[in-house]
This record gives C-alpha cells, structure tokens and sequence, in this order.
C-alpha cells in the first residue's frame, strides 16, 4: 500500500483531502501543529520549519500533498506569514529531495495573481485568467505562493521530482454553502478572487489525481469550478467589477468560471462535479 503524507490534513480542505487518498486505498498520514476535529488516519505532530522533523514524518512516503500554511494574508504579521509559509515549503522539498520521493503536490493559490489580498487595487490584464496571467502579489501570503512555485521548479530542476502546485480557488465545504449562498445576487462580493470557488471534495480529487499523474514535471495548474460563484451571467460580472478589461479570450454565455481550469482538466483527466447552485 503506497503511503502517502499530507501536510494540513486538520485544515478546512486537508479533512477532504485526507478521506480522498484513504477512499482510494492509500496509507495515509497527517502531518500538522493539531489534531484534526475527525481522527481519520494517523496524525503526528510536526513543526514544518524544522527539517530534521519533517525527514523523519515523510520517510517511506510514495508521495507528500504539502497543504499546510498560514491560509490567508494579514491573519498573523508580514514577516511571520512569509517565514512560516516558504521555510515549510522549502522544507518539504527539501526533505523529499534527499530522502528520493518523486511525487509531491502543493497548494498554491489564486492569491498569488496578487487580486485576493491586494492594497491597491488593480485589474487583470485579460479574461479569463489562465496560468501564464502574470503573478502580481503585494502581500505576503501572495508572495509565498509564488516562491512556493519557484522552488518547485528549482527542486525539479535538480532532482527531476514530479511538483505539481495547484493554483486552489476559494475552498468551500458542503457546510459553508448556506452562507455561501446568501449573497450570489450581489455583484460587489467576491471581487477580488474573480467570483470564483472549488469545493472541497473536486480540490481534494484534483489532489489525488496529482499525485497519481506521470511526467509532469513541475507545472502550475488553477483549480476551480466550471462556473462562477454569484447568480449572474460572467460577462454582467466583468461589466460590473472589471468593465476596464477589454481584452475578453473565450465567447461567454452563461455562468463560466472567470479563472479558466482547462489545463488540469486536460493533464489531470480531472473534473470538478460539485457546484454551488446544486445546494439552492
């Protein structure tokens, strides 16, 4: 049975992510600073800043789904956000580097397009967004995004280890929607992340899938939805946040996402099934 490690798995989207490999057979282990609120698997604590910690959990592992991180910008200080986010990034690549682990999968974030969390605002420079969309953070969770992402292909360029980070939209759980729901008529909410959302259990499959793909090398892939988070059409969503954008790529005629999810879809084989307008 292949083992695999998931850093974060006591977080809102590790609890899916851990029930996703251990539905499909895997071994797996929590690696995170607290005990999950559902004991699933087995769970160790572990400082992630800390290497000789993080050889010692991720031993024997096929694969590690690197999660875990201050989630969000402005919760904690600057500086303390930064180290902590890129020294357990780094950690962990450098840990599965030495100890020979080929596969490994990181949760990057739509934050790191700089929109999310940005001090001055400012729009994309095309629609809909895809990976090539330039990187654009002013905060430092953003940053530790694309450091995250920069050290990924560092690490495949010396070792030619599989690092797959995923670009995670807005996660939502199946206990969020209720909420999540209440202002899908509003086009002032949501802005900043492009009206996008991925619910927890499609996150955790794009997870899974991942780890299982081949060959990939070390590769950015934005994970959302197929469609948009409000109950208004994707073009009346640009006129109404974004009507400076005029450089449109793809004919909108409903609901589309505005953070275009092609590119896993098409190397993943994955396909989101969960959407928010089947809660209503």
């Amino acid at each position: 049975m292949k083992k695999i490690i998931v850093t974060g798995g006591s977080g809102r989207l590790g609890q899916y992510v851990l029930r996703e490999f251990i539905d499909q057979g895997y071994e797996v282990v929590n690696v995170d600073v607290k005990q999950p609120d559902q004991d699933v698997c087995r769970t160790v604590i572990v400082d992630l800043t800390n290497l000789g910690q993080v050889y010692g959990v991720i031993k024997g592992a096929y694969g590690v789904v690197h999660l875990a991180a201050i989630p969000v910008a402005y919760s904690h200080p600057n500086e303390v956000t930064f180290k902590n986010n890129v020294m357990g990034t780094y950690n962990i690549l450098e840990a599965v580097a030495g100890l020979g682990i080929s596969k490994v999968v990181i949760a990057s974030s739509e934050s790191s397009y700089g929109f999310c969390f940005a001090k001055q605002a400012f729009s994309p420079l095309y629609l809909p967004l895809d990976e090539a969309h330039p990187q654009l953070p002013q905060d430092s969770y953003g940053l530790s995004k694309v450091i995250g992402e920069e050290m990924a292909a560092t690490f495949n360029r010396r070792t030619g280890m599989q690092v797959i980070s995923l670009r995670l939209g807005n996660v939502i759980t199946p206990q969020m929607y209720p909420d999540f729901i209440k202002v899908v008529n509003d086009p002032t909410q949501k802005v900043t992340n492009l009206w996008n959302y991925i619910d927890a259990r499609d996150a955790a499959s794009a997870c899974r899938l991942a780890i299982e793909a081949e060959n990939l090398g070390a590769i950015n892939l934005n994970v959302v939805a197929n469609d948009n988070a409000m109950d208004i059409k994707s073009l009346d969503l640009i006129k109404a946040g974004y009507p400076e954008v005029k450089d449109i790529r793809t004919t909108f005629k409903g609901y589309e996402t505005l953070m275009t999810n092609t590119k896993a879809k098409e190397l993943l084989n994955w396909n989101p099934t969960h959407y928010w307008r089947d809660q209503v």
